[in-house]
């Protein structure tokens, strides 16, 4: 089967240090922002607040973007936009809509241990739908991960003391997530990241910003109430939470190994525990310790159990290698 020819895209090998950078940028970023949105939430009505965050950093980035690189070659098409919108609405309504709303009635506890979820999910889904073996210490790492994650989170967590329907709110938003995670990177999309990140956020942001209006969050909107607080945390979650971090989550999905990506799910609620243990003095337990020992050493076997890049995407049966995308 032939591809067509607008989403013809080469794809090169990084290196080590090359995917390191983006991680770790996650890593760190995205292990602030449950303490950000929680922040925003307090004085703004929540979906409103994300879609505005994802607009605001789409269209300064498309705008950006747009003007540089093949620009004659390189044009969105009616495809791509479709493609962008899709991933848009499973990461970012989905996905970023759904820990926004399950916040407002779940602990950020619990709901960062749902979170955990992903790197299951999409472990599941790649060996199911892909069809991508997993190896032994691929699959100890994602167990040992949630465990940890568990160990760590489960501290602060009091048994029946959140909303049932909140915590669907954050399963399900682990599932989009991880669904739209596995299907960007092969959606068709502009050759040129920022262009396509972009117009991801910008179309999940104006579907956020639809379904907040559709369901009465305008009536929340008090300008005068706003904290300053909850501005400063909705100016740092569009500058480094949606341009920085999210920006490198993209790029990492299309150019590394899926096992490693999803090891962000394991390491922010550790970044997060340890944020407030250094600025505001929050206790560090020895259970809190063990549980992030345990995570140390999930990512590293997940790490160790292959290299840095993205896999080969794996041969459907009876097809020929020049019909499979790269």
């Amino acid at each position: 089967m032939t591809r067509p020819a607008d989403t013809t895209t080469e794809r090169a090998v990084h290196s080590p240090a090359v995917i390191w950078g983006p991680l770790l940028t996650v890593y760190l970023i995205w292990g602030t922002t449950y303490l950000g949105i929680r922040v925003v939430n307090e004085t703004m009505p929540p979906l409103l607040s994300a879609g505005f965050r994802f607009v605001v950093a789409g269209a300064v980035l498309y705008a950006w973007a747009i003007r540089r690189g093949d620009r004659e070659g390189d044009r969105p098409t009616p495809i791509q936009w479709r493609s962008a919108l899709i991933v848009g609405a499973l990461l970012l309504v989905g996905g970023n809509g759904g820990v926004v709303w399950a916040e407002r009635t779940v602990p950020s506890g619990v709901v960062a241990l749902i979170i955990a979820l992903v790197p299951l999910w999409m472990a599941l889904f790649d060996r199911i739908i892909v069809r991508r073996p997993l190896g032994a210490r691929t699959v100890v790492g994602l167990v040992l991960g949630f465990a940890g994650t568990a160990l760590l989170v489960g501290q602060g967590v009091d048994a029946g003391s959140f909303d049932l329907r909140g915590a669907m709110f954050a399963v399900g938003a682990s599932i989009a997530w991880a669904t739209g995670s596995l299907y960007s990177r092969n959606a068709p999309l502009p050759r040129r990241p920022f262009v396509g990140n972009g117009m991801q956020q910008l179309l999940g942001g104006a579907l956020l910003l639809l379904i907040g209006t559709l369901i009465g969050e305008l009536g929340d909107v008090h300008p005068e109430d706003f904290s300053t607080a909850s501005l400063l945390a909705l100016g740092y979650l569009i500058v480094f939470g949606s341009l920085i971090a999210f920006t490198s989550y993209l790029w990492l999905l299309r150019n590394a190994r899926t096992a490693l990506v999803a090891t962000y799910a394991y390491v922010t609620p550790v970044v997060a525990v340890f944020l407030g243990w250094l600025i505001l003095d929050e206790p560090v337990t020895l259970r809190t310790i063990v549980a992030a020992a345990v995570i140390v050493v999930a990512v590293a076997l997940i790490v160790s159990s292959g290299g840095t890049a993205r896999e080969p995407e794996p041969i459907p049966r009876g097809a020929d290698r020049d019909d499979v995308e790269a």
